[in-house]
């Protein structure tokens, strides 16, 4: 979601039958190596950092909600605070589907 939302729905479509074969595999690589390639914008990472942010925004602290919006309107692909900001969040409140998500593994090592 973060590198293009067009592939992001691709890779949504092929998991939503729930049925996972090797062709459905392989697709899920290749799309992920296209991502890859794809450099994140600042639409994109603020559509997938939102998303992020829905799983905290009823628990985050007042300062913790104030550095989201912060982060939000200073961000940019080439200083981009809020990926460790969240994946810090995901770890403080274990969110299993976040801690193993694509998106911040980056920044839990």
């Amino acid at each position: 979601m973060a590198h293009s939302q067009q592939i992001y729905n691709k890779i949504r479509k092929l998991a939503s039958n729930n049925e996972w074969s090797k062709e459905k595999e392989f697709n899920y690589q290749a799309l992920l190596l296209e991502a890859a390639i794809v450099k994140p914008t600042i639409k994109t990472l603020t559509t997938a950092y939102q998303h992020v942010w829905g799983y905290f925004k009823k628990r985050a602290t007042d300062a913790e909600k104030e550095f989201y919006l912060h982060g939000l309107a200073v961000l940019s692909p080439e200083n981009d605070i809020m990926g460790p900001f969240l994946a810090e969040l995901a770890m403080k409140y274990q969110v299993r589907y976040l801690l193993e998500s694509k998106l911040l593994t980056v920044y839990l090592k």
